[in-house]
């Protein structure tokens, strides 16, 4: 049995935190937020095996420096002369390659299947409640060329085992008939499933404090103390702590604490925004609206309407123009709904933490022996917590790891 200390709070250090009190260790969870809000929170919910092209593929960076000056477009890059971003940029840039989908693929899609199976296994076994449907995930494309994409990387899916298949509009209208919808063809990953993230999380978090695991909440951590490439403690304004090993599952914020240890971890933060409806909209399976990168979820209660990738720096500023893109994109393809203005002020966004080559960073970096660092999911971190906290558990526990982590490992080259 191992003193464990997780940094971060959210649906990677949940889940960490659980596998490790499961394989008998003593876990205290520290975050400097209440840990109620922030991307675990507001995320689209969705369980993605389907998602198997990382957010570094081909034609990406030149689609960003396109969309630089529009404000409104699915991925902003603020561009900033800051050395850390040009660093992260320079990396992505050349990530942006056919040689890193083709090395992500099967990975990105076993670590996803592993997760949405886990939370499977987690519902049965404590008996939670949350929401956990597998209805599947449609992309809901507008035109020719998008349906084309969207059918090509379907085959790609197709070959990595994945069902999936194409709707003809007469299918997708019997899917969908309770809503009028504006699209020219559909592709529906039979092998998702979606949640609704804040019942899983309050769940987790009750059973977490039952079953003994310690929380430090609003306890931000400014300095680490490193005798002999080995964590001695941690200091927050108030108090020194020690442990054994330590997880960095600090999200968009894991890389400043990494500097601290010389590692140096490439991340930016991706800020997404969600809009929530309690009215009955007849949306009743999770899509995604191709064109426009917008998802939108049927979840317990409401409907959530998620979306953009904002990488600006570390900031929770809601930008209404995003805000505005995704009402507007929803309006586009389901033209008799019309998010209303109180809905819209109401949006809350979160912080996606992403790597160069969209790959989280899973393992012990070469210059820290007792750390553990697990964050980088970029939008997958929701359908990748369970699967990367039972990651981390074996590796401090000294087990086999269920998956080849190479392609995670925290000191890969960009």
């Amino acid at each position: 049995m191992k003193e464990v200390i997780v940094i971060g709070g959210g649906i990677i250090g949940l889940c960490s935190a659980y596998y490790l009190h499961k394989e008998g260790h003593q876990v205290t969870i520290i975050d400097q937020s209440s840990m109620d809000y922030g991307a675990s929170y507001v995320n689209a919910g969705y369980l993605t095996p389907s998602h198997i092209i990382p957010l570094a593929a081909p034609g990406v960076m030149k689609k960003g420096l396109k969309w630089m000056f529009n404000p409104s477009s699915p991925l902003f890059i603020k561009p900033r002369l800051n050395a850390d971003f040009l660093r992260w940029s320079w990396a992505f840039n050349k990530s942006c390659s056919v040689k890193n989908v083709e090395r992500s693929i099967t990975a990105i899609k076993d670590i996803n299947i592993m997760g949405r199976d886990l939370y499977s296994e987690i519902k049965q076994q404590e008996k939670f409640k949350f929401q956990l449907e597998r209805k599947g995930l449609l992309m809901l494309c507008q035109t020719e060329k998008m349906l084309e994409e969207e059918v090509s990387v379907a085959k790609i899916a197709e070959k990595e085992g994945l069902p999936v298949r194409e709707l003809s509009l007469n299918e997708l209208k019997a899917l969908e008939p309770n809503v009028q919808c504006n699209a020219k063809g559909a592709v529906l990953y039979e092998c998702d499933g979606h949640t609704t993230p804040q019942l899983f999380m309050e769940e987790m978090k009750a059973y977490l404090k039952a079953s003994g695991v310690t929380f430090h909440k609003n306890e931000k951590v400014y300095d680490i103390t490193i005798e002999d490439e080995k964590i001695i403690a941690i200091q927050t304004k108030n108090k020194t702590y020690k442990a054994d090993e330590f997880v960095l599952a600090a999200g968009s914020w894991s890389n400043i604490l990494s500097k601290k240890l010389g590692i140096k971890l490439l991340l930016e933060a991706g800020k997404g925004y969600r809009i929530n409806s309690e009215r009955n909209l007849g949306i009743t399976m999770p899509t995604i609206l191709a064109e426009a990168k917008v998802a939108i979820t049927p979840m317990q209660g409401f409907t959530r309407f998620a979306g953009t990738m904002e990488i600006a720096g570390i900031n929770h500023n809601i930008n209404k123009v995003r805000v505005e893109a995704i009402a507007k994109a929803t309006h586009n393809y389901y033209p008799d709904i019309e998010l209303s203005t109180q809905e819209k002020n109401d949006a809350a966004c979160g912080l996606r933490p992403v790597s160069p080559d969209g790959m989280a960073y899973i393992g012990k970096s070469s210059k820290c022996k007792n750390l553990t660092i697990a964050t980088g999911h970029a939008m997958m971190g929701w359908s990748m917590g369970p699967s990367t906290g039972k990651l981390v558990s074996e590796i401090i526990s000294d087990k086999k790891p269920s998956l080849h982590l190479d392609v995670f490992h925290p000191d890969r080259r960009f």
